[in-house]
């Protein structure tokens, strides 16, 4: 084997044991989200024959990580409404408008976890409460660590997250075009939290 594939495998070798799912690998404290690798999209059925996505592009998420007992973490989502991007500009203005987000009235939608269960090593429920328009509702994401660990650039404490969730719009509200525009929205959320640099 050549220098330069022995320099890769060891590489290699070392990033996987310095970075696995499950969250034992990563201290307990506070992560925030890496704004470069965040996605929070939603997606439902136009008339049958599409599945928009549309996009938020500004939001933040606060984890507080308790490794040795992730249940009694919890962690807030805070997403600035007027930051949804359908790739349409008159969409998106419907959306912004009264009909759907009024966004010029409710500027942001927040989730806040009020229990986790974990389902796995590197799988999880986190129950929530869904706020949007003022209204609270609560939810479940399907949660997933991508990977957690020590990040091979950045030699500082990582979190790789998925989640998913599906809810129905009209239980905030938003009873537009329902049921020609479909009632059911599925949410995606896909990030990265560095711990804070703070603590």
């Amino acid at each position: 084997m050549s220098i330069a594939r022995s320099a890769l495998a060891a590489t290699l070798l070392g990033l996987a044991f310095n970075a696995s799912a499950g969250l034992s690998d990563v201290p307990s404290g506070q992560y925030g989200l890496d704004s470069n690798h965040g996605y929070i999209t939603f997606s439902y059925s136009h008339l049958g024959f599409s599945n928009p996505h549309v996009a938020f592009k500004s939001f933040t998420v606060d984890l507080d990580l308790d490794n040795e007992n992730p249940e009694n973490s919890t962690v807030n989502v805070t997403i600035d409404a007027t930051s949804l991007d359908s790739r349409v500009d008159v969409f998106n203005g419907h959306l912004n408008g009264s009909n759907f987000f009024d966004t010029a009235n409710h500027p942001t939608i927040t989730f806040t976890s009020t229990a986790i269960e974990m389902t796995g090593e590197d799988t999880m429920n986190v129950q929530g409460d869904l706020t949007i328009k003022g209204v609270s509702k609560p939810v479940t994401l399907m949660a997933k660590i991508n990977q957690a660990g020590n990040h091979p650039m950045r030699k500082t404490p990582w979190i790789g997250v998925e989640a998913e969730t599906k809810v129905s719009r009209s239980d905030w509200g938003l009873t537009r075009a329902v049921p020609n525009v479909g009632d059911e929205v599925t949410i995606w959320i896909s990030v990265e939290l560095p711990k804070s640099q703070s603590e």
